[in-house]
């Protein structure tokens, strides 16, 4: 395989919801399954999100578990336009894990978002586009080539879909709260655009548990 293996962590509503329409989504899911989370985050190489999800969460994507882990894993962001700011959780992290913001067009004005992002000491890689976002099965031979072996997918939707889409999510963690959102949620999964059900990307669930409130599923790509 000349790409990382790659899990795609899902934390949603029973109806697959990741957030409400305003956005919140703090917290869906219960600390016994937050807690599993900050696990997975401690066992892999890279933890990747889009730049929405950054936008949203202002995230730190750091494996928030004592003792820390010996070593912290590449936190990588999809940024199509290398729009993200320099600034945010994200950037004030960076003394304890380095950041990788992968982007595709580099448009007027983009060389110095560039050159902002890596002033402000996170990496930066260009790689190809695919229907106008950042062609992810390209961004994980990035990563490959840095020697990364293993990915955890944290979000948003987009995302997640284009994984998917590519068969490039090998396993799937689905942590499943006990409320409904509604169909104005965020979806976990944006547009596959299916037109059939054999067209569906198939998994095949491997465990089942009971975290408090909450059902943790996992998921292998058939």
């Amino acid at each position: 395989m000349d790409r990382p293996h790659v899990t795609l962590k899902l934390a949603t509503s029973l109806d697959g919801r990741i957030a409400t329409t305003a956005g919140e989504s703090r917290w869906i899911t219960g600390e016994a399954a937050r807690h599993e989370v900050q696990l997975m985050r401690s066992a892999v190489d890279a933890i990747m999100v889009g730049a929405g999800t950054v936008r949203a969460d202002d995230p730190e994507l750091l494996a928030r578990i004592e003792p820390a882990p010996p070593k912290r894993a590449l936190r990588v962001v999809l940024d199509t336009k290398f729009s993200l700011a320099p600034r945010g959780r994200l950037f004030a992290a960076l003394p304890q894990a380095p950041l990788l913001v992968i982007g595709a067009h580099v448009e007027d004005g983009g060389a110095g978002q560039v050159a902002a992002l890596e002033k402000a000491g996170a990496q930066t890689a260009k790689v190809a586009a695919q229907n106008g976002v950042v062609d992810a099965s390209h961004a994980l031979r990035v990563l490959a080539s840095q020697g990364i072996k293993t990915v955890l997918v944290e979000g948003g939707g987009k995302l997640a879909a284009s994984l998917i889409a590519q068969d490039l999510v090998d396993r799937l963690e689905w942590f499943r709260a006990p409320i409904v959102l509604g169909a104005e949620g965020r979806p976990s999964v944006a547009a596959l655009a299916l037109t059939a059900l054999s067209e569906a990307p198939a998994f095949r669930r491997v465990a089942v548990r009971e975290l408090g409130p909450d059902l943790w599923e996992s998921y292998e790509r058939i």
